[in-house]
């Protein structure tokens, strides 16, 4: 009959088991809480004209509508060897669910021998009625199952597989880093093409005036300084112009290693940069969390580490198993497979360590840890999304403001060139009032050529800061 002492006992070492196994789990895990602005301070006027869908779709790069930018851009997610080496990873991390899945099954093992032994008849205390001459047939199945009390096995589970979501957002990351350098890259070497067409421009310009300025030498109206002026602007000229080369040959080359191909072999056909930055769909500063897979990745990296605090903390209790073997066995081999020859064992057992010198709390601690460092992580992404969202858009106003400005220089600098030839070619000034207005025209063309290209280089880390039309819905479920 059972007496409520013994009854109490049984209570109370239940009560136990089960504060043991609560003590056991990963602390429940939520995203850290995080406060995004309700919007972004640099957004500026040229964001109100903007399409009405708050967010970039698909490929990206077509909202620049450049053909061979979005050739080159196809090759970069088919060829790109650092894209490959990301996607290995990816597939690495992938295959760890897998095997952290396996642990939940049982692990069957099996074997088959034979043995033959010969004793010896001068063996000491041999007996006589044993066979001095002996053959063991067996063939034997063991199974082997941890039974998951404490939750090791669910926890590095869910660990793998934040991890290898983290793997996804990292491949996500860069194929995103990946097309927007590219992006960058074409960008300048168009610019560079845009450049190299202006000072080629000036030099059949500085050709022109030259011959007029010799002409003029030849009447007895110029003088030997003013060709002489003339000569040197145009050398100089030529060789910014042969300069250019070098810059837009590391462009081309840097484009081929993006693209997968050896750059002895690749060449694009010199092209002007032409149009103006578009207009990109910025949305709320909430919807960042989302879009960035960066932000996506540390915090997947923050879910594992939470259960790797779990797995940790079930090193402290006992591990439970159940092993079992069957099989056959016989001396002879006609016998071998008999019934009668079959065997088995059922073993379950608890282990536990007793004592280990603090190794497991220190294991404990070191976990604990390692989450406080992916939270700090976490929340530091955030807010380097937010700074890169804002660098990209105050870039984008400032920019477009100081083009405003740059249009009225060019347009001054162009009127003050025909005025002070048409004063040289009267008679009224020398050559060098002529030389000092080129020269400015050429260099305020230059300076709105290269306020252009940082425009769409900000275009660029704009969509790299938002994004780049990803979302968090994408990342894969194990």
């Amino acid at each position: 009959m059972t007496t409520p002492r013994r009854l109490a006992c049984v209570a109370a070492s239940g009560l136990a088991w089960a504060v043991m196994a609560a003590c056991a789990t990963a602390p429940p895990y939520a995203p850290p809480v995080t406060t995004p602005p309700p919007a972004f301070k640099e957004l500026g006027p040229w964001t109100e004209a903007q399409p009405s869908d708050d967010r970039l779709r698909g490929m990206w790069w077509e909202v620049f509508q450049d053909g061979q930018l979005n050739a080159l851009q196809a090759q970069v997610t088919v060829s790109n060897q650092t894209l490959k080496a990301a996607e290995a990873q990816f597939l690495q991390a992938r295959a760890l669910v897998k095997s952290a899945q396996s642990a939940r099954m049982p692990q069957v093992g099996a074997a088959a021998s034979m043995t033959g032994s010969d004793v010896s008849e001068n063996k000491p205390l041999r007996s006589s009625a044993s066979p001095a001459r002996s053959t063991d047939f067996v063939v034997r199945a063991d199974v082997a199952y941890e039974v998951d009390v404490w939750g090791r096995v669910r926890q590095t589970i869910q660990a793998s597989r934040a991890t290898a979501q983290a793997s996804a957002a990292d491949l996500e990351s860069v194929s995103l880093s990946l097309h927007a350098e590219l992006a960058q890259a074409y960008f300048e070497l168009r610019a560079s093409d845009a450049e190299r067409q202006l000072i080629d421009t000036s030099v059949a310009a500085y050709q022109r005036a030259l011959e007029l300025t010799r002409s003029r030498l030849a009447g007895g109206v110029a003088s030997g300084v003013d060709v002489a002026q003339a000569e040197t602007q145009l050398y100089l000229a030529q060789a910014q112009a042969v300069d250019l080369g070098v810059r837009r040959a590391q462009l081309e080359h840097a484009i081929a290693t993006l693209i997968g191909r050896p750059a002895s072999g690749f060449a694009i056909p010199p092209s002007p940069i032409a149009g103006t930055p578009p207009l990109l769909p910025v949305g709320l500063p909430s919807t960042v969390l989302e879009r960035r897979p960066d932000i996506a990745g540390a915090e997947r990296r923050l879910m594992a580490a939470n259960a790797q605090v779990g797995v940790a903390r079930s090193a402290l209790f006992p591990v439970v198993a159940l092993t079992g073997s069957t099989g056959f066995e016989s001396a002879t081999l006609g016998d071998w497979l008999k019934l009668a020859s079959n065997f088995w064992s059922v073993a379950p057992a608890i282990a536990v360590s007793v004592f280990d010198g603090g190794r497991r709390r220190a294991g404990v601690e070191q976990a604990t840890a390692a989450y406080q460092r992916a939270e700090a992580q976490y929340r530091d992404a955030v807010l380097v999304a937010f700074r890169e969202v804002e660098d990209s858009l105050s870039a984008l106003r400032i920019l477009a403001e100081e083009a405003s400005v740059q249009r009225s220089a060019v347009e001054a600098a162009q009127r003050s060139l025909t005025l002070s030839t048409n004063r040289y070619r009267g008679g009224v000034t020398t050559y060098l009032e002529v030389v000092i207005t080129q020269n400015a025209l050429l260099q305020a063309q230059r300076t709105a050529l290269g306020i252009l290209r940082r425009q769409m280089a900000a275009s660029v880390q704009l969509v790299k800061a938002l994004g780049g039309g990803w979302d968090r819905s994408a990342l894969p479920a194990f």
